[in-house]
């Protein structure tokens, strides 16, 4: 018996083992199928990767040349007659300005953009029609809460849902945004925040996360672009943050604006918004409707009124509207002050004023009941008023980016206006302290001097220089180019020296002074010698090297 029992126990046996080889054999078979699979897999995946990044760069291949070529953003698309009805019957506007329509058709076709647009050029709009192109939120990130405020009370006038989340939001309000974020009950079709709320507020990121994730955040907007580099004329540290969007959104589309950006400048907001691979649309920054003009600054304050007051009395009626910029606060209410003794009327605003009384003066300059507005460089950023007939600069701006952006808050509506500064070398020590941490700032104030100090370059050259633009013709658009004037040159070379000689004695002695203090121990040095203060005043209005 005990024979029978341990035949059947080995029959069982070699049965249990033959069924594992089986086993073994279809796990190696499957193996194999395995890396196949794996295999192929990895190919398909490389060729998805492949056809991202051609879409996203948004490159075709020529197929008897083989070379890229580019996608073509005027050909029709199936949203044209939707967006045309809703540019003329929303927005009142008759047709596209130049690369709005291939913006917003790019934008449309889920790519992330750049653009590069002159002050009056319609960048806003780019984001605000294709709110309302498709279904859920646009999130705008903006810099200033004045610019915000003007943004929301403009589209909310065209009965467009638009909301603003920022340190003047009510709790009930900022309540009732997140309800709309988190759940997507309510009306709103674009949100401004400040990139503050971005960076620091990771109850908001919570919310907008959540937004997306219910297939409702439908682009993300980054104005004033320009703010993300250090190498910009308007560096905001908290724009920095602003890559995290892409990071943790990168199925949604972005589109990045500005008017001023050089090409290092581009490279640098790409790289700090995520932005690898993107359209971009640059504009000219030519705006043939604008004549640039420097005047000699008076060194008495009274005679720099003066001369602005006959300016406008003379070049512009009382329903003409025009804007000052100013240096600090205190200049602000100074020359709106004298500028109202002499009949113009004019108004301050700057940061120190209490918000209600902000909006009440630009309420009323908006609307023509107040011709001036006198103002830091914090006034103007995104105003929509198209018919500012001057821009006029008591003193001088920090660069070239700083004055185009601002001297071109002027003649949006096309018309003829001008753009007038105010130069002394006397204004920029000033500037020069206030700019000098930052990475390109002497640079970029050593630019503007040398516009200013020019008496026969064209002034739209250097703008076209600066933004890397080819040369067009200014057609007597500018002071040097309309006026002939009979110049003399003076050779400055020794005063220059004398200048550099001094300062290395200074150095040497390590001895500290400043600006003024040096230049009044030159003139004594001058006089020593006999030369007259004509030699003087001669190298201080026409040489540049003092400020450096």
């Amino acid at each position: 018996m005990m024979a029978d029992m341990t035949k059947d126990l080995e029959q069982q046996y070699e049965l249990v083992e033959a069924e594992l080889q089986e086993v073994q054999d279809q796990i190696n078979s499957l193996l194999e199928h395995q890396g196949r699979l794996l295999e192929q897999k990895s190919e398909l995946l490389n060729l998805i990767r492949s056809c991202k990044v051609s879409k996203h760069e948004n490159l075709w291949t020529d197929e008897k040349t083989g070379r890229p070529i580019q996608e073509d953003w005027t050909r029709s698309f199936e949203w044209d007659q939707q967006a045309q009805d809703i540019l003329l019957n929303v927005f009142g506007i008759s047709s596209y300005r130049t690369n709005q329509r291939e913006i917003i058709n790019a934008i449309l076709s889920g790519r992330d953009v750049i653009v590069i647009m002159a002050a009056g050029g319609g960048k806003s709009l780019c984001y605000q029609l294709p709110a309302l192109l498709r279904p859920g939120i646009v999130l705008v990130v903006s810099p200033l809460l004045s610019l915000i405020h003007d943004q929301v009370m403009g589209l909310t006038a065209l009965k467009i849902p638009a909301r603003m989340l920022n340190s003047t939001t009510s709790k009930e309000e900022e309540k009732l945004i997140y309800k709309i974020l988190e759940k997507g009950e309510g009306d709103l079709q674009i949100l401004y925040v400040t990139p503050e709320k971005i960076a620091k507020s990771k109850r908001f990121m919570s919310k907008l996360e959540k937004c997306n994730h219910g297939g409702r955040l439908s682009l993300l907007a980054i104005d004033e672009a320009h703010c993300c580099s250090q190498w910009g004329h308007d560096f905001r540290p908290d724009y920095k943050n602003l890559g995290i969007l892409k990071k943790q959104f990168p199925k949604v589309p972005m589109i990045a604006l500005t008017a001023t950006a050089t090409e290092r400048v581009q490279n640098d907001l790409k790289e700090m918004l995520q932005l690898s691979s993107c359209e971009k649309f640059v504009s000219s920054v030519n705006r043939p409707n604008l004549f640039y003009e420097v005047r000699d600054k008076k060194s008495n304050a009274s005679g720099v009124i003066d001369d602005i007051a006959e300016f406008i009395q003379e070049s512009y009626s009382e329903n003409d509207s025009g804007i000052i910029y100013c240096f600090s606060r205190r200049e602000c209410e100074q020359v709106a002050r004298e500028l109202q003794q002499k009949g113009i009327s004019a108004s301050h605003y700057h940061a120190d004023m209490d918000a209600a009384a902000r909006e009440s003066v630009y309420m009323r300059w908006s609307s023509n009941k107040l011709q001036v507005i006198v103002g830091t460089i914090a006034f103007g950023m995104g105003i929509n008023k198209p018919d500012v007939r001057f821009v006029i600069h008591h003193s001088l701006s920090k660069s070239l980016e700083t004055y185009y952006q601002e001297s071109g808050r002027a003649g949006r509506d096309g018309l003829p206006s001008h753009c007038l500064l105010f130069f002394r070398p006397a204004d920029l020590p000033r500037q020069s302290a206030m700019i000098f941490a930052e990475v390109v700032g002497l640079q970029n104030l050593y630019d503007i001097t040398r516009y200013c100090q020019s008496k026969r370059a064209c002034r739209r050259a250097a703008f076209f220089h600066h933004f890397g633009e080819k040369l067009q013709d200014c057609n007597g658009m500018c002071d040097n180019c309309a006026f002939s004037r009979e110049l003399v040159d003076v050779d400055v070379t020794a005063h220059a020296k004398s200048i550099l000689t001094l300062v290395k004695e200074l150095q040497s002695l390590d001895k500290m002074i400043t600006l003024l203090q040096l230049v009044d121990q030159w003139k004594s040095h001058y006089r020593q010698l006999g030369m007259g203060d004509k030699y003087v005043y001669d190298y201080l209005k026409y040489a540049s090297v003092i400020s450096k």
